[in-house]
């Protein structure tokens, strides 16, 4: 009984990366949108911090690299 109630719990702490959301995804049509504009990503980095996005630099390329086109 309890070896059979660790594994639940383990099921249950296991996280799930694939459904997890960016909050890049939230801007995905603004940032491809500047990018087709010519911006460059450090462009798009001051864009979303006035939008009140703080990320760091490696979180805007590691999406782009993902996601731009």
């Amino acid at each position: 009984e309890v070896e059979r109630l660790k594994a639940q719990t383990k099921a249950i702490r296991k996280r799930n990366y694939s459904k997890r959301r960016s909050v890049l995804d939230t801007y995905d049509t603004e940032i491809k949108q500047l990018l087709n504009n010519g911006a460059t990503p450090a462009e798009i980095l001051r864009w979303l911090k006035g939008v009140e996005v703080n990320i760091a630099q490696s979180t805007l390329s590691r999406w782009l690299s993902r996601n731009a086109q």
